[in-house]
């Protein structure tokens, strides 16, 4: 599959055109794909930093800050803490309506038997029995997708999961490996898919020290994995925003914010750590204004080849948990 820079631009212009305004909160809306669902520009990230918060009701307290202020994608996973941050929302959802798009994660076990265990503790973990969108988490190499795609893997159960009802969607995550992303899309018709996009354009197979090459100088996940998703017209949320805060100084964390929503994503995910940190990522939402072809590609030429070999060497093992 391919898609053009110019097809590139266009669909990055077409998604901020089409987005919609939340009357009541201000924050624009963007429809997840084909899959029906607006889901806030900005997500909430129930990671680690999330975790960070270390107190439940501190954290809790942070959630709902976020939904008041118009995010309406939380985004968990079975490996957070080992359930901690499953629990944490499932606390959430005792005491407050499900007027949000929920998504977990599963990982870690690669069986069908194995996966189904992870989805059965995951919805005992939330409280519920019926999440919104379930990925398989932080896809690998090559024998890792092999593993999923076994004929008793975890891609089986997930499929059962769908068909049970038991999540709406199904979709895939991806760290560090952009050209096996590349084959998982092009061989099954996910819902979604989350994948790292950020100023340094990282997801390279084998860092090196040459420049990239791509719709906007990208050699990783956006120029290899993205087109696939657009084409497959499959839900697009971005991670690792701020590259675990490794581009802090790179650029503004504003600029970094736009930088992944001027992308045609649905919603960048963003772990949150601090009160002010929700307040600040709720406003640059709210003001978005995407940046121009001109700004994306020095913005990404910004990046030194150093950096971007960093970077990518650390996602190469690295999964938020």
């Amino acid at each position: 599959m391919h898609i053009t820079r110019r097809g590139f631009l266009a669909s990055a212009a077409c998604c901020a055109v089409t987005a919609e305004i939340d009357a009541q909160t201000g924050m624009p809306m963007r429809m997840l794909g084909s899959t029906g669902q607006r889901v806030s520009l900005l997500a909430f990230g129930c990671g680690s930093r999330w975790l960070a918060y270390k107190d439940r009701d501190k954290a809790l307290s942070a959630l709902d800050r976020a939904l008041k202020g118009g995010v309406n994608y939380v985004d968990t996973a079975a490996s957070y803490g080992d359930g901690q941050s499953e629990q944490w929302v499932g606390a959430f959802l005792k005491t407050h309506p499900k007027n949000f798009f929920l998504v977990t994660k599963i990982g870690g076990d690669r069986s069908y038997d194995g996966a189904m265990r992870i989805i059965e503790r995951s919805l005992k973990n939330l409280g519920v029995s019926q999440v919104d969108l379930m990925h398989i988490h932080a896809l690998g190499d090559a024998s890792d997708l092999a593993a999923i795609e076994a004929p008793n893997g975890q891609l089986k159960a997930m499929l059962r999961a769908r068909e049970q009802k038991i999540t709406r969607f199904i979709g895939v995550t991806c760290h560090a490996n952009p050209q096996v992303l590349k084959t998982a899309l092009t061989r099954h018709d996910f819902d979604s898919t989350q994948m790292a996009l950020n100023v340094a354009q990282i997801g390279n197979d084998a860092p090196s020290n040459k420049p990239g090459e791509g719709m906007t100088g990208a050699s990783g996940f956006e120029a290899v994995a993205m087109p696939v998703a657009l084409q497959k017209k499959m839900g697009l949320t971005a991670m690792k925003v701020f590259a675990q805060e490794k581009l802090i100084g790179q650029a503004s964390p504003e600029i970094l914010l736009r930088y992944a929503m001027s992308l045609p994503v649905a919603a960048a995910t963003v772990g949150m750590p601090q009160l002010t940190h929700v307040d600040f990522n709720l406003a640059a939402a709210r003001n978005f204004t995407p940046l121009s072809p001109e700004e994306m590609k020095s913005l990404a030429a910004g990046v030194s080849a150093k950096m971007r070999a960093s970077i990518d060497r650390f996602f190469a093992d690295h999964v938020d948990c």
